[in-house]
Formats: structure tokens, sequence, C-alpha cells
């Protein structure tokens, strides 16, 4: 019975979220709560509410502050000079343009914000690849898949916020081992870009390369940023977060904490300042700590009404006994088309939970859960339910279908790589 009421908590979950009957937060507390009463522990939902959201109370700070950090960051302009400089060294050739496409993609998608990402990577290099000729929906496969790779798999993106909320995880040790899959990831992106640039080479008139290159050389560079020692602080500040944060010196929620208050300062010494800037990027900050917050009752009720185990039981009754240590490669491989159709919300908040509690009666820790949970996230940047994705085809001027013709495949070999590397270096094992 329990089974059933937890599979009917998820599928109402699901419906309310994916036909738009109701908004995610709204969903995510009302289904577990309606099927709770079914069960008979109405007069339980308050301790169970508590419970869970006692569980996620970290990551809900670690979200609103890394959140917050990148903000004043972004509003710094602190990739600008990269994108500069980028642009200057490309020297009008299709290849360096398309790399160096990747490497900033890859570098502001570290703010975690789809919108903002794209915004940033298309008013870089958008003029140039129009002014070339090249086809921008390059550009846009591209930044799909740095933002799938990058913002889907760090503590404060959206996607991996969600697993480690629902899961009940610490950031630092989900993230850490995670790192080599990234930089691995990234690197294959860059030459996933590499070969996407080459064959635009090919089919753009030599003599443009050569008026655009010409350009590029007679540009006067622009020093003035590289003047601004706000930009060094900040680049400093950055790279000295990164470094404790892999040296885990201290919890992720202290190092944003901290590095917040301290970029505000350096930032907005005006008191009046810092006001503005909290209130401005409170606005990204506040419906994402609300709905981890959410995720906390959702799975404080389904936990401690029993419906979790209920649910795991059941379908460990179709997992062969010597395949149960592949769960965490079935959960990458099966992510990949779930995470293309569904939202992030039904996903995260409704398919994972169920295997890692399927998994843990194999000894797999929920930690590879989550890591191969976040592997389908570069499918779900070109899926219809990634909404900063509608801005970007807003911005290219291309429609879904044409985009998903060309990335489809790209982003496919992509995020099979990522699998594999999570599994090379022991992110996720298979023993």
């Amino acid at each position: 019975m329990l089974a059933v009421l937890g599979f009917l908590t998820l599928g109402t979950f699901m419906v309310l979220v994916m036909r738009k009957y109701a908004t995610a937060f709204v969903a995510i507390i009302a289904a577990p709560v309606l099927f709770a009463i079914v069960a008979g522990r109405g007069a339980d939902l308050g301790d169970m509410a508590v419970d869970g959201i006692e569980t996620v109370a970290p990551t809900a700070v670690l979200l609103l502050f890394a959140v917050l950090y990148f903000g004043v960051m972004m509003d710094a302009k602190l990739f600008d000079p990269v994108c500069h400089g980028i642009i200057r060294l490309s020297k009008g050739d299709p290849v360096r343009i398309c790399v160096g496409t990747a490497v900033l993609s890859l570098l502001v998608a570290l703010d975690g914000d789809g919108t903002t990402s794209y915004m940033i990577i298309c008013s870089a290099f958008l003029p140039i690849y129009r002014r070339i000729g090249m086809n921008p929906l390059v550009i846009a496969a591209i930044a799909t898949m740095s933002l799938g790779a990058i913002s889907g798999s760090t503590p404060w993106g959206g996607a991996a916020t969600r697993a480690i909320s629902v899961l009940h995880l610490d950031a630092a040790t989900y993230f850490v081992p995670l790192i080599p899959t990234l930089l691995l990831t990234s690197a294959l992106i860059v030459v996933i870009a590499y070969f996407l640039g080459r064959g635009q080479r090919k089919r753009i008139d030599e003599n443009v390369l050569a008026e655009v290159a010409a350009e590029l050389a007679g540009q006067e560079r622009d020093r003035s940023a590289l003047r601004n020692w706000r930009l060094w602080v900040n680049a400093g500040l950055t790279v000295l977060l990164l470094v404790l944060l892999v040296a885990g010196v201290a919890p992720l929620v202290t190092l944003f904490m901290a590095g917040f208050v301290i970029a505000l300062l350096v930032n907005h010494p005006r008191l009046a300042e810092q006001g503005e800037v909290v209130k401005r990027h409170a606005a990204s900050a506040v419906p994402v700590v609300m709905l981890v917050l959410g995720a906390g009752i959702f799975t404080g009720i389904l936990s401690e009404t029993g419906m979790v185990d209920a649910m795991a039981k059941a379908l460990l009754g179709g997992v062969p006994d010597g395949l149960g240590n592949l769960i965490p490669l079935f959960t990458a491989l099966i992510g990949l088309p779930l995470s293309f159709f569904m939202s992030n919300d039904a996903y995260f908040f409704g398919v994972l939970p169920v295997l890692a509690e399927s998994a843990s009666h194999y000894g797999i820790a929920p930690y590879e859960i989550a890591r191969a949970g976040v592997a389908g996230q570069m499918l779900h940047s070109i899926g219809p339910a990634s909404a900063p994705l509608w801005v970007l085809l807003g911005l290219v001027k291309k429609d879904l279908g044409e985009f998903q013709r060309f990335a489809l495949l790209r982003v496919t070999v992509a995020s099979l790589g990522m699998i594999a590397f999570t599994v090379a270096t022991g992110a996720i094992t298979l023993t």
C-alpha cells in the first residue's frame, strides 16, 4: 500500500509540474501532504516537514550565497577581459573562434544561471559570428553543452542543488570527486568545438576571413579594464575560493558566505549599494532556495511515512541480484532521455530518490547516484523543458527543431563521454 501511495505521490507531482497545473514549489509540498493524509499520517505532517527542512537547510544557505557571489562577479564584469582577449586571439579564424566560445562558455557557466550565461556568450561572440557568416547554431550548441556540464554539476547549479537537497548530501563530498570528470568533459567540449570550427572554416570564403582578421588586428587593445584593481581582487578571490573548495578547508556554506561578504565590500563599499545588490540578485536566489526547502519537506514526508523504502523494495523485485552494482551506470544512462524530456524538478525530486533508495540496498552510496543523475544535464539543456534555452534561441533567431537537429548528436556524444569519465575517474563505480 505504501509503495502505491509513494508512486502516486511522484506521479501527481510530475503531472502537476509537467502539465503546468502548479508551480514546482506548490506541487512538491502539496503532493506528499495529500498522500500522507491518505496514508493516515496527517497528524505527523508538522514533525516530518521540520525533519526534512533541517536536512536541506545547509544546502539552501549555500545556494543563496553562491548565487549572490557570482551575481556580484558578473556585475563586476569579471570575465570581460577574458572575452575580449579570446576574440582578439581568434584573428578571425572560425576554429579559434569556436574554441574561444567553448572556453568562455565553460567559464561563465560557473555562474549557475543559464539565462545570464547565454546572454554573456551571445553578446560577446554573436556579432563576430554574423560578421564572418558562421552558423549561429554553433554558438548555441557549444553554449548549451558547457552550461549542462558545468552549471548542471556544480553544487550551486540548479540540477546538482536538487540532487544534493533531495538526497540529503554534503555538497563538498558530492562535488570534489566529480572535478576530474568535469575537467575531462570540458576538454571534450573544446574538442567538439574545434571540429565545429573546422566545419565552419570550410564553408566560409577565405577573403571574408582575411578581411575580419585585418579588422581585428587593427583594433586598439583596451587595457582600461586590466588597470582596475577590483578586477584583480575579484579574480584572485574567485580562484582562492575554488582552491579552498577543492582542498576542503571549510564547509562550502562558510566559503561562499565569506566570499560574498568580501566581494560585496570590495565592489560595493557604500551601504546603499550593498542593499541594492542584494535586492537585485535575490530575485534569482530566493525562488531556488524556496524550492530546496520544499524538497526537504517532500523527502521528509516520503521518508518518514515509509513510502521511499516501500517503492525501492518494489523496484528491487525486478533487478537480478548480480546486476545491482550497475544501478549508478543505469541511473546515468536512463537520465539522458529522462533529462531531455522532463523538467529537473520532476526528474530529481521524483525519480532520483527512488533510484538512490534502491541502490542503498546494494551498499551504493547516494553520492554516486547524485553524480550519475547530473550526467544528463547537457541533453536537458537542449530539451523543451529547459527554460533558458528559449532565451538562447531568441538571441540566435533559430527555432527549436532546427537547433535540435543540429545539436542532438553532438550533445549526446558529449553526454556519453561524461558518463564514461565518471566511471573512469571513480566518481561512480561498477563494483
